[in-house]
């Protein structure tokens, strides 16, 4: 069985480097005011196109460039419009983003660079994964201004939601995901399992389709990064757990 590992932040490289990039993107659904189901207020994380143009849309892309809360019935509008400019099977929850990484840098930054939980490559790091056979792995560039005289060509990776956390380490107490807005309700697990099954064999990277802040890679990944010598990444190896018989039919229960 193929080995994967949770992708984080190496503090230690981000402090080393000093670096810093204050960006968002160019589009974004708004986040929603009340589901008229679970009634709550909320925008997703981890939900990133920077590969999705919005200017097809015409005039209509104006109404994308504000942060801000609506009604569902007016999210669920939006939605629509945006849905066929998407990747197929892209669920797109409030608080979804798209377009180019739109903002500053400064400083000096590691090989691999996070803005939260979004990762940004150096260009010359994403050549190098790509020739070492890495699967799967698609970057767009960023609209990064810098005041450095050699800016850093930074691209941005556009991850797929592929993989699930086993019903093993959510808990008991946790209500399925909400039959209207798609909200689900989960901390992250202390201890995470990733659901055998779910997991894809053509990706080397990719996030967790129910707790979307994970990123997480194969072995391959990490080999070719070791190629690579880039700097920025802490990984952590997770377990993968096969779902049993009294598994698949206490979550398949309405």
């Amino acid at each position: 069985m193929d080995r994967f590992y949770w992708l984080d932040e190496d503090q230690g490289a981000a402090t080393q480097h000093g670096g810093h990039v204050d960006a968002a993107h160019r589009w974004g659904l708004p986040g929603l005011l009340k589901c008229p189901t679970c009634e709550k207020s909320w925008a997703a994380a981890g939900h990133y196109y920077p590969g999705v143009d919005l200017a097809p849309l015409g005039e209509m892309e104006r109404e994308f460039r504000k942060a801000r809360q609506e009604p569902f019935d007016e999210f669920a509008r939006l939605r629509a419009m945006v849905l066929p400019l998407a990747p197929p099977g892209a669920v797109l929850p409030p608080g979804t983003t798209f377009g180019p990484l739109v903002g500053r840098c400064s400083g000096q930054l590691p090989d691999f660079t996070w803005v939260v939980d979004e990762l940004l490559l150096h260009r010359r790091v994403l050549d190098g994964l790509q020739s070492g056979g890495v699967r799967g792995l698609e970057a767009f560039p960023t609209e990064l201004r810098s005041r450095q005289k050699t800016p850093p060509d930074l691209v941005e990776v556009q991850l797929a939601h592929r993989g699930q956390l086993h019903p093993d380490c959510i808990p008991d107490e946790v209500a399925p995901p909400c039959t209207t807005c798609g909200r689900f309700g989960l901390k992250r697990p202390d201890e995470p399992i990733l659901d055998a099954s779910s997991l894809p064999s053509d990706l080397d990277l990719f996030r967790v389709g129910n707790f979307a802040t994970m990123v997480i890679c194969t072995e391959r990944f990490l080999d070719a990064v070791s190629k690579v010598g880039g700097d920025g990444l802490a990984w952590r190896e997770l377990p993968v757990r096969a779902r049993t018989a009294t598994t698949c039919a206490s979550t398949s229960a309405p």
